[in-house]
């Protein structure tokens, strides 16, 4: 049995290798790459570049329950990795809007999920990666372990990329035990005052009249959290507001409930507050409603990331402040400026600088 499963696993990876190989080919000969998933992320930040469409081997490579690691290629998508280790009673939480979200595309999108407030950004559950760059060539960062790792924190870089400094063909995550126990609880108090109450809440929710709390862990822990944040027990996660133009703003978190505030203010504008994280999910009818909602969030020291509709609005519409090491980077991995132009404010700068 044992000896059937290692030939199972070198068959699995010697077909991943070979898709790797393919997905690296097809970088190396298109003009402008166009990296794709499920498509469920392709509005976030700034326009589809075109160009030849790029897509990342997808399965289960390896999986190490013992050792909290899973190996998957990075066009796995969430909802598949997430049964995989549900039934190990584990978890890796990453959690886009759409669990048919590909695990690569989630990575480059560089989108936490609500839970951040507990397990910390998602940049901190990559531990390796493997990408086709601009060559062909594919190049691999990190280690399966903390320990065994040196050099540039190429996992990092990668997180948020966008596909501009790579295609990610494999990823090695970290893992966690599922928790026993998790409950959401409801209560009109302010969110502030909620989350100072609770041990490590894994959400605080605020939409501006409901606080939801997320308790997770051991059952009589979650009943004791539960009783001191005064919350009353409901069955269901709160739904992120949706709608056709939507944007993600990030602003200092102590200025959360002032940017809350003054987003009640807004009509048809609705939204959704991380409490303690400092990100507000904003959804709206109309694309006016957006840009308010924009220039509230800089007025408070923040920004918005356009995810969907929108199409007069630009991705961040603030300069970031990093463009110039940015475009240094992009032209470092890319020289040609061929891998998804665009997608970033720096990119198509960096690529008439690479044509001129």
């Amino acid at each position: 049995m044992r000896r059937a499963r290692r030939r199972s696993r070198g068959r699995v990876d010697l077909d991943l290798l070979a898709a790797e190989k393919e997905c690296a080919d097809a970088v190396a000969a298109a003009a402008v790459v166009d990296p794709v998933g499920s498509r469920t992320h392709r509005e976030v930040g700034g326009p589809t570049p075109g160009g030849t469409e790029v897509r990342a081997p997808a399965g289960i490579v390896a999986y190490d329950p013992a050792e909290l690691t899973v190996t998957v290629g990075a066009g796995t998508t969430v909802g598949e990795l997430s049964a995989a280790l549900g039934a190990a009673g584990q978890e890796c939480p990453l959690e886009p809007r759409d669990p048919s979200s590909t695990v690569g595309g989630t990575i480059a999108c560089g989108l936490s999920g609500w839970r951040r407030l507990r397990y910390g950004p998602l940049r901190d559950r990559v531990l390796e990666v493997r990408f086709a760059n601009a060559d062909g060539q594919l190049v691999r960062g990190g280690g399966p372990t903390v320990k065994n790792v040196t050099g540039f924190d190429m996992p990092r870089l990668l997180v948020g990329s966008f596909g501009t400094l790579g295609v990610l063909t494999r990823v090695i995550l970290r893992c966690q035990p599922r928790p026993l126990d998790a409950r959401w609880g409801a209560t009109d108090e302010d969110p502030d005052a909620v989350r100072e109450r609770c041990f490590r809440p894994s959400a605080v929710l605020w939409d501006g009249v409901t606080t939801n709390v997320l308790l997770e862990g051991h059952p009589e822990d979650v009943e004791r959290e539960s009783a001191r944040a005064g919350t009353e027990v409901c069955h269901a996660a709160p739904e992120l507001p949706d709608g056709p133009h939507r944007g993600r703003v990030s602003v200092p978190p102590a200025r959360l409930v002032e940017v809350g505030r003054a987003l009640a203010a807004l009509d048809g504008v609705r939204w959704l507050a991380e409490s303690g994280v400092g990100t507000v999910h904003v959804a709206c009818d109309a694309e006016r409603g957006l840009a308010d909602a924009r220039a509230i969030a800089m007025e408070t020291g923040g920004w918005l990331l356009r995810e969907a509709g929108a199409p007069t609005l630009d991705g961040f519409g603030v300069s970031l402040p990093n463009a110039a090491l940015m475009t240094r980077i992009k032209l470092a991995f890319d020289p040609s400026s061929k891998l998804a132009p665009g997608r970033l404010p720096f990119g198509l700068e960096a690529r008439e600088a690479a044509l001129s």
